[in-house]
């Protein structure tokens, strides 16, 4: 039974995410060319939504507490550089890669499954070495950004939208000024 709710989650997920574009190759690499910022906003939008659905589910006394995993700042980082690296070789990330393929669309079954299963493969041999390493390196430990600043929660969620909206409004501008737009 506890299985069926992310199932709903996720085909729901996978379903407005299709809906919306965002599993199209041109809508994420066009966020790269800075000529459409579709999947930009969609992301950050997320973000915002669910920090504010979080912390009021927190809040409320609806959930017991936050899970919040260690944070492992190199690894992270290392991480990151990696995905970022796949998903300009593959022109898309991994949630498009899932909605494409269960198309059936070959242009996202091959470099897509191919780069996530060359990744896990990657991830599993290299972990034993690599993690205690990492691990070593820089265990932030659970931390969330309002911890870090000591700030209310609150305020990080005001100053992380505000943020978000002046961006989504200064690259806006900037697309429409471009000389190749006139």
């Amino acid at each position: 039974m506890l299985i069926i709710a992310p199932l709903l989650i996720g085909f729901l997920f996978g379903f407005l995410l299709h809906k919306g574009g965002m599993t199209r190759y041109h809508k994420i690499v066009n966020v790269f060319r800075f000529t459409d910022l579709a999947v930009l906003k969609f992301m950050m939008s997320s973000m915002v939504v669910g920090m504010i659905g979080i912390y009021l589910l927190t809040d409320l006394h609806i959930v017991a507490s936050m899970p919040i995993t260690p944070t492992y700042v190199v690894g992270n980082l290392i991480g990151g550089l990696l995905f970022g690296v796949g998903m300009a070789t593959a022109g898309v990330c991994a949630a498009p890669i899932a909605a494409g393929s269960g198309e059936g669309r070959l242009d996202y079954i091959i470099p897509g499954i191919f780069g996530m299963l060359t990744g896990a493969l990657l991830f599993g041999l290299t972990y034993n070495q690599v993690y205690p390493a990492l691990n070593k390196i820089a265990n932030a430990g659970p931390i969330v950004l309002p911890d870090v600043i000591n700030a209310n929660h609150w305020l990080v969620i005001g100053l992380f939208t505000a943020i978000t909206l002046v961006l989504f409004y200064t690259l806006e501008r900037a697309i429409r000024m471009r000389p190749d737009k006139a």
